[in-house]
């Protein structure tokens, strides 16, 4: 079975992996440890997990002006995430996301969290019609 999930905003290439999904926010400042690849702080819903390569599906952006430049130094050393998506995304997150040249999806009239499980494997191509595929859901773009 298959349900469509409307999204305003993409940006990135087409990406492809295993969604790590909580209902938390995302700070490269604060949540992780940049170096090694996983969520670092404690009190995070993923602490302990690795990033690497994973597509994000989490609550909001968080984070200020140091969130640019750590997505783009996180993407240069491949210790980057394959993609963001975020049901709230604020200016510097997008930033960031162009700098770092990697793919960001946002903007759902669902709780995105809860509509992708964790665990499974999404595909999200958001250079023509902004689409996601997993097991049992798919995300698109109709606006644009």
């Amino acid at each position: 079975m298959s349900s469509r999930i409307i999204a305003d905003a993409g940006m990135g290439r087409r990406v492809e992996g295993e969604a790590l999904v909580a209902k938390d926010g995302f700070s490269a400042r604060y949540d992780l440890d940049r170096a090694r690849g996983v969520f670092s702080r404690s009190e995070h819903k993923l602490a302990g997990q690795s990033y690497v390569g994973r597509v994000l599906v989490l609550d909001a952006a968080k984070g200020g002006v140091a969130t640019a430049w750590m997505l783009h130094e996180m993407n240069a050393r491949g210790v980057v995430p394959a993609a963001l998506v975020l049901n709230v995304v604020n200016p510097i997150m997008v930033q960031g996301a162009a700098l770092a040249g990697f793919t960001m999806i946002s903007g759902f009239a669902l709780d995105i969290t809860h509509a992708i499980p964790n665990g499974a494997w999404v595909e999200f191509d958001p250079t023509g019609d902004l689409e996601a595929y997993a097991k049992s859901f798919a995300v698109k773009n109709l606006k644009g």
